[in-house]
């Protein structure tokens, strides 16, 4: 009968929705950057796991929670890895995409509603931990510590060694054959692939037009 506690429940299945979402996004786009950013959220889970086996503090309540995968609960993996996430697309929407076209002001405004929902996501995530007794709100405070640094390491790492090497592995036979390919030159993705899928439809419908006169 507790309503709060089954929408957080639902909520917390967060990660979950993420992952898959990226896997969809990454089998139809093949995106170098999409990849890399799927694997910085799997060596954020590892870093995780690791620093619970090493400090080894327990979950507040071990007996009201038989299916959880482990006992440890120092830092919180759900908060550490929506702060990684959150923290990592909030620097991609302001330091890797940048508007090339006129509407400088809804491009600002989408980019603000979308940090602030991201935002709100995680310390929605964060607190359920802590309502459904999986974690103490210092093993929450210190998972979004840990996420947020994560991001902001994976985030540089990604910028500075591996989109330099972007066209290069783009180019590779295997990239080739997956159809795996790099839009680091490109400012915005969304705007760029916006306007060459209008372009070539109205290119094909004046063909089209053509054909049937």
């Amino acid at each position: 009968g507790d309503f709060s506690g089954q929408l957080l429940a639902y909520l917390s299945l967060g990660p979950l929705f993420i992952i898959v979402g990226f896997v969809t996004l990454i089998i139809f786009k093949r995106e170098l950057h999409t990849i890399s950013f799927l694997g910085g959220l799997a060596f954020n889970e590892g870093v995780n796991w690791l620093i619970k086996n090493v400090i080894r503090e327990p979950r507040p309540c071990e007996e009201a929670h038989s299916t959880v995968t482990t006992k440890y609960g120092m830092p919180s993996s759900h908060s550490q890895f929506m702060w990684f996430f959150s923290v990592y697309s909030f620097l991609f929407l302001y330091l890797r995409m940048h508007q090339t076209n006129n509407a400088r002001f809804l491009d600002l405004l989408w980019r603000h509603v979308l940090s602030i929902c991201l935002v709100t996501v995680a310390l929605l995530v964060s607190y359920s931990r802590v309502y459904l007794l999986y974690h103490t709100w210092s093993q929450v405070l210190y998972g979004g510590v840990a996420g947020s640094i994560m991001a902001i390491a994976w985030f540089a790492f990604t910028q500075e060694i591996l989109t330099p090497l972007f066209p290069r592995i783009a180019a590779w036979p295997i990239s080739e054959f997956f159809l795996i390919r790099d839009t680091s030159l490109i400012p915005n993705i969304l705007w760029f692939e916006y306007t060459v899928t209008r372009a070539e439809a109205r290119n094909r419908q004046r063909k089209l037009g053509t054909k049937l006169q």
